[in-house]
């Protein structure tokens, strides 16, 4: 069996340190290379990828000018050529530079030395998303830093827009919270919503999907004045529109599902609903139902899982997307599923027990049965 390859060692290893030392040293003739790297590689193996990158940043500290000017400006300096700007999708750039962004939030985050960072996150941006370290400098210096990702949302360099999106999100995965209203970022997502680079796009509808978790009527609210502005594309607003709303639709939101052309009191029925009574653990609950309508409708259908915390009660769910489909009147159509009961799940884990499966469609719970993990 082949041994398994951890992200953390894919994105941060010594080649890629090695890499990062090379063009300092071209630029920085005086940077020991050579104990750069030694020092850098030597501590991976006990840390994560988050605390890599922190290393990697304690490093460039130590090995770089103490004046920060100096050293920020070598780093620029030193920086390969930007992430291709014709590309318009899925080009992330290099993970390693992330420790340079994280050298500059951790050094630069002051009054005196905001523009010159604001400058290298800049830069640092069209390598790899600065999404983590600009939130630094929104939480020091709010009014400056949004003030010029407003600019920044007009450049010429798709990775520079999707920053101000990205960067300003309420609830960016792996990243410090931001102390901002929701309305502080809609105006830099004015600018951005019609966008033509699908990679800003998507950026801009998982910031609305944010929103919607707090505020679904500011969510909702925004995506129809959009929509009525026709500054983006028909088909790629209704994929911001799409994209921005799971998290409602998920919920069973009416005015969301409106939205979406869909309507919550669509008569549709349940029948069939078949739910094994046991399911071994690690193996998969296989559960099919039938649905029929009594009138012509896109139907969109979700399932939930009630899952039994250790103390044996039912109070964690989650709800599961399961398609989405276009019904003629009293058309009956089949559906089946097969979702996998793993023990140990990235966000919890599984416990013997009764669990329960309720099947929402249209954002309206219709069926529920229970089942027994053992």
């Amino acid at each position: 069996m082949a041994e398994k390859i951890l992200l953390k060692d894919v994105l941060f290893n010594k080649a890629k340190v090695e890499r990062i030392a090379k063009e300092i040293h071209r630029v920085y003739p005086s940077f020991k290379t050579k104990e750069f790297i030694d020092e850098a590689v030597a501590k991976f193996p006990e840390l994560e990828l988050k605390a890599r990158i922190s290393w990697i940043a304690e490093c460039l500290k130590k090995y770089l000018p103490g004046d920060y000017q100096s050293a920020v400006r070598i780093l620029i300096d030193a920086l390969p050529d930007p992430n291709n700007p014709d590309l318009s999708d899925n080009d992330f750039g290099d993970f390693i530079y992330a420790s340079y962004e994280e050298f500059v939030a951790k050094n630069g985050c002051t009054k005196e030395r905001l523009q010159l960072s604001l400058y290298a996150l800049y830069e640092m941006t069209q390598r790899f998303s600065a999404e983590d370290a600009i939130r630094y400098f929104i939480n020091a210096f709010p009014e400056e830093t949004l003030k010029e990702l407003l600019k920044w949302s007009r450049d010429p360099h798709y990775h520079v827009r999707r920053l101000c999106s990205e960067g300003t999100r309420p609830k960016l995965p792996w990243s410090q919270k931001i102390n901002l209203p929701l309305t502080s970022s809609i105006q830099i997502l004015n600018n951005l919503f019609s966008d033509k680079t699908r990679f800003v796009a998507r950026s801009v509808a998982n910031h609305i999907n944010d929103i919607s978790k707090t505020d679904p009527d500011l969510a909702i609210d925004t995506l129809v004045r959009w929509k009525k502005s026709k500054r983006q594309s028909p088909e790629e607003m209704n994929y911001i529109i799409r994209h921005a709303l799971r998290s409602l639709v998920k919920k069973g939101n009416a005015k969301a599902l409106k939205l979406l052309g869909i309507s919550h009191e669509a008569n549709v029925h349940v029948f069939d609903f078949k739910v094994p009574e046991r399911v071994r653990m690690n193996t998969a609950l296989d559960f099919s139902f039938s649905i029929k309508s009594d009138e012509d409708a896109d139907v969109i259908i979700d399932y939930i899982i009630y899952f039994q915390n250790k103390s044996g009660k039912l109070n964690n769910k989650k709800v599961f997307k399961l398609k989405k489909i276009r019904l003629k009147r009293g058309q009956v159509a089949a559906i089946s599923k097969k979702h996998a009961l793993r023990q140990f799940m990235t966000t919890r884990i599984l416990y013997c027990g009764q669990h329960e499966i309720e099947l929402q469609i249209n954002g309206k719970p219709l069926a529920k049965k229970s089942f027994q993990v053992e």
